[in-house]
């Protein structure tokens, strides 16, 4: 495993400050709606820019503006520098949201060195989806998601899990057809955005908190956040959002918990 020191750590952050900036260029040219959320919000608001341990970036959009921005990238993304992922675009990506990466750099997760596609230094881009208002249903949809994403996740647990039976059923997990895979969490798409709700998620993603949700109203009102000298969209009310998702957000947490994802490989 490649242990980054603070200086690969810093170029690192820079060259997703490239992407972020390509996509508030974009979405500012095609009127798209757009906010930077969980750490990278937290960073603005706490640091003036990126978490000083932190190694990725988070953007999110409701599902009518993610589906926009991705019809955007086809025509207005710089091709030169930077590629967009999605599972639709992407054969062999098992992630049920895009990722936007810089051509010409490497960052190799561990245990997912052997996936089929073009693995350079990224950022989340996340579709927010509605959940049902009802705390029981969300509760079942919140199951419901977990079992889709360990299935999409199968590819890299059968590697990547340490105990041998969990291996095993990783292993079976990802003998469902991708195809099938993706058609199922398609209908789940449709059926979440049949009508507004009080609360979204990204589905393909843990929503570590009891709500299982966000509120939607969140994502809807943006302003200039200042983030490492440039204004960027982040939630208004980033004190109900970040006091919702991490508690005392202001306070440091402790060296033990402020870790970086097991990279086997990076160049930048």
């Amino acid at each position: 495993m490649v242990q980054l020191d603070s200086n690969m750590l810093r170029q690192l952050q820079m060259i997703q400050l490239e992407m972020l900036i390509e996509v508030d260029r974009i979405c500012k040219k095609c009127g798209i709606h757009y906010n930077i959320i969980a750490g990278t919000l937290l960073g603005a608001i706490r640091h003036g820019g990126y978490i000083p341990w932190d190694d990725d970036a988070d953007v999110a959009l409701l599902r009518p503006e993610y589906e926009r921005f991705r019809d955007a990238c086809k025509t207005e993304l710089d091709k030169s520098r930077f590629i967009f992922q999605d599972h639709r675009n992407t054969k062999g990506y098992r992630w049920g949201y895009g990722k936007l990466r810089r051509k010409g750099t490497l960052f190799l997760r561990e245990h997912q060195e052997h996936m089929p596609y073009m693995q350079g230094i990224f950022i989340d881009i996340f579709p927010l989806d509605g959940v049902p208002d009802n705390y029981f249903l969300r509760s079942v949809k919140n199951f419901e998601c977990f079992c889709l994403r360990k299935i999409l996740w199968a590819k890299v647990g059968k590697i990547a899990e340490k105990n041998f039976w969990k291996r095993q059923l990783y292993k079976l997990l990802d003998r469902i057809p991708e195809r099938l895979v993706f058609y199922y969490y398609h209908t789940m798409i449709y059926r979440a955005n049949r009508k507004e709700t009080r609360m979204v998620r990204i589905l393909m993603f843990p929503t570590p908190n009891r709500e299982y949700g966000y509120y939607s109203k969140w994502y809807k009102h943006s302003s200039d956040i200042l983030f490492e000298g440039l204004l960027l969209q982040g939630i208004q009310d980033y004190d109900s959002y970040l006091s919702f998702k991490f508690g005392n957000y202001m306070e440091l947490p402790p060296p033990v918990n402020r870790k970086v994802h097991p990279v086997s490989s990076i160049k930048v």
